[in-house]
């Protein structure tokens, strides 16, 4: 893995800000439908954003992607970091070239994955040590560390290096978090702006307004950030085990102070019920592993609902997954063979399972944008929910299995004593 090295440093270089139009509103709630312009293409919001950790969507070409209204994927700083490695990256033409994908892409800053790993390492406020959960190298990431890896991945979309809180989080653990969260996207913007573009286009950046919980704290993290006059302004530190009510009653008290005129970020959720109740909150940005990550365990998203394949109901159903999908995988093949394959572990049912998933989450967006745009957001909103009730979150439950991931983790990255 190569050094974070540019040389390319540049007074106002990367001062651009990115184009956005809101191009309808609900009369009801507060969706909005709108449309941003890089230097690969135009996105329509709402959106939602296939996640391609690795550099590519699990199971996925770029031309199938497209197939399916794909518009603009998220790839993994943090992932892509480690491995390729960011000589064979940029000798590879950036993220663009390398991953044969022509549309826009947007990388999140690894302030996220490093917050899953912090056992693994310490934080300062001049930077994060950590070791890499590949081999146990000592490895670190800072603002200026972060805008550089992914000034060479060549993301249209940066986000600000920060500090996501855990749940359950106190308001002192939350305050000196988000303390520090300032000062690293303050230093993020600096550096940004001195950047050079490695590969002819414009890169634009989102700070994330974090303080967990608490009102006040997510009030003072918009007045902080607004102030810095980001591109656009992405939500985290939310879906991170807090009750599900928890964190609609966050996004509802967030949301409304976000500068109006830019783009909505709401990071991590992924369930088609949520990104619906959360578009009707403003927000225009999703991101989330579900649809695939569901689509390799068998489930698969349709407008009936839910479907789960190893259930035996469907071995003898040959009707196609959903009768009102348009993809390659419904227009071919029916749910009995679907569960053949899966029950197989075939790894051509994992690719027809992710085709149709991330075709329903696209279709999902599109027709909610339409819906904005015709002024029946709120009654079709509530119509979808009927297939869709909120799910109980089990957030006890959550806490547990992921403490006992982490005590996993450690166990097997015993790196700190070697």
């Amino acid at each position: 893995m190569s050094s974070v090295k540019n040389s390319q440093v540049e007074p106002q270089a990367n001062k651009s800000y990115l184009p956005f139009e809101i191009i309808s509103k609900d009369r009801v709630t507060q969706a909005r439908a709108g449309i941003f312009q890089t230097d690969h293409g135009t996105v329509e919001t709402p959106i939602f954003m296939p996640v391609g950790t690795h550099g590519v969507v699990k199971a996925l070409t770029p031309a199938e992607l497209e197939e399916n209204g794909a518009q603009i994927i998220l790839g993994n700083t943090y992932h892509l970091y480690l491995r390729p490695g960011l000589e064979v990256i940029q000798k590879g033409g950036g993220l663009h070239r390398l991953a044969a994908w022509s549309k826009p892409i947007l990388t999140d800053s690894g302030g996220f994955q490093v917050f899953s790993l912090s056992h693994l390492g310490k934080i300062s406020d001049e930077k994060i040590i950590f070791r890499s959960h590949i081999d146990g190298a000592e490895l670190a990431l800072s603002p200026e560390i972060s805008m550089d890896i992914q000034n060479v991945l060549g993301a249209d979309i940066v986000m600000a290096f920060d500090e996501c809180t855990s749940f359950p989080c106190s308001y002192s653990e939350a305050q000196a978090a988000l303390r520090r969260t300032h000062i690293w996207e303050r230093r993020s913007r600096e550096y940004f702006e001195r950047l050079q573009p490695l590969y002819g286009h414009r890169q634009y950046l989102f700070g994330i307004i974090q303080g967990s919980i608490y009102p006040d704290l997510r009030a003072e993290s918009v007045r902080v950030l607004t102030a810095l006059d980001f591109s656009g302004y992405a939500i985290g530190g939310l879906a991170v085990g807090e009750p599900k009510e928890q964190m609609f009653t966050t996004l509802a008290q967030t949301a409304p102070l976000l500068p109006e005129k830019k783009p909505r970020y709401l990071m991590g959720v992924g369930k088609p019920e949520d990104i619906l109740r959360a578009i009707a909150l403003g927000m225009d940005m999703f991101d989330c592993v579900l649809p695939t990550r569901n689509a390799r365990n068998g489930t698969l998203f349709t407008w009936q609902g839910r479907i789960v394949l190893k259930q035996a109901q469907y071995r003898l159903d040959f009707a196609p997954p959903d009768p009102n999908c348009s993809c390659y995988t419904c227009r071919n093949f029916s749910r009995a063979y679907l569960r053949h394959l899966f029950m197989n572990g075939d790894i051509t049912g994992l690719r027809l399972n992710t085709v149709h998933n991330i075709h329903f989450f696209l279709e999902l967006v599109k027709v909610a944008r339409q819906q904005i745009v015709q002024g029946q957001y709120d009654t079709w909103l509530r119509n979808f929910l009927k297939k869709y009730p909120v799910e109980a979150d089990h957030a006890d439950e959550n806490q547990l299995r992921r403490a006992e991931r982490r005590r996993k983790h450690i166990a097997e990255n015993d790196v700190g004593n070697n």
